[in-house]
């Protein structure tokens, strides 16, 4: 592992992802406890319009991803706020139109996209310093908002009306988090693809779920779970040559249903 660990672009992917793997899980987190799983495979794949327009403009695919991003995430809060529309309803819209209209764009533009392939599957390995950087002040930044106002993102979490009567602005801190979630899916996406991303947002706090007594365990166990998954998928993916992204999510899930038999075998032996 220390051999392996210098190679340049193999410290570039692991710091990438011990940076990336705590903001993911916590607020994965969050996400689950708010049923709000399919919003982030929402932005993920609309996050592809933004990928297009980058490519047709000349700027950095990263970037043209995290504005639109961060605009399909704030167009999904004010829908879902100010319209009759469900949830699941305001996400599968703003879903199909973003990525129809940036697979339209893609197709204008001549030629084989790596920028695309690399969006759509994810390519860990292939991070720069500058990715680096940049996911790493993001991550940074989101996570000491978030640790501020901890509490307040709990009480809402699981009761908006009890948070509301508290004296808690539960409308700016649900903007925050809409606008958070989305910044995470598109820096997730860069490591793991649009198709991937979702999968390390749910399953390891669903896996902590599963042993965690406490809101604050479930958290800590999702973050652990999250580092686990991200360097034994990504050791996985060297050692046997194999998609590292496709890699940490099956690790992530080998880790999730070692966790549930363990508690189911425990729970039956209980009842015996």
């Amino acid at each position: 592992m220390i051999e392996l660990l210098q190679m340049e672009f193999m410290q570039r992917a692991f710091i990438a992802g011990m940076v990336l793997a705590p903001l993911l899980a916590v607020l994965g987190s969050f996400m689950t406890l708010r049923k709000l799983s399919f919003f982030a495979d929402g932005i993920a794949h609309a996050s592809l319009l933004g990928v297009a327009i980058a490519i047709i403009i000349g700027i950095l695919p990263f970037i043209g991803a995290l504005i639109i991003g961060i605009l399909l995430g704030i167009t999904m809060y004010f829908l879902e706020k100010y319209s009759k529309l469900a949830s699941d309803t305001v996400v599968g819209i703003v879903f199909t139109t973003g990525m129809a209209l940036g697979i339209i764009l893609v197709s204008l533009q001549p030629g084989y996209q790596p920028e695309l392939i690399s969006f759509l599957f994810g390519n860990i390995l292939a991070v720069t310093w500058a990715d680096i950087w940049t996911i790493t002040a993001l991550s940074f930044g989101i996570l000491l908002i978030v640790y501020i106002f901890f509490r307040q993102f709990i009480l809402i979490s699981l009761s908006k009306e009890m948070a509301w009567t508290s004296g808690i602005h539960t409308k700016y801190l649900d903007l925050l988090f809409y606008i958070f979630l989305s910044l995470a899916v598109v820096l997730g996406v860069k490591l793991l693809g649009i198709i991937l991303v979702s999968a390390l947002l749910i399953i390891p706090p669903v896996t902590s779920k599963l042993i965690a007594r406490s809101f604050y365990s479930y958290v800590l166990f999702a973050i652990i779970f999250a580092f686990i998954s991200f360097i034994v998928g990504l050791f996985t993916s060297y050692y046997l040559d194999l998609p590292s992204g496709a890699s940490i999510v099956v690790s992530a899930t080998i880790i999730f249903v070692f966790i549930l038999l363990a508690r189911s075998f425990i729970f039956s032996k209980k009842k015996l």
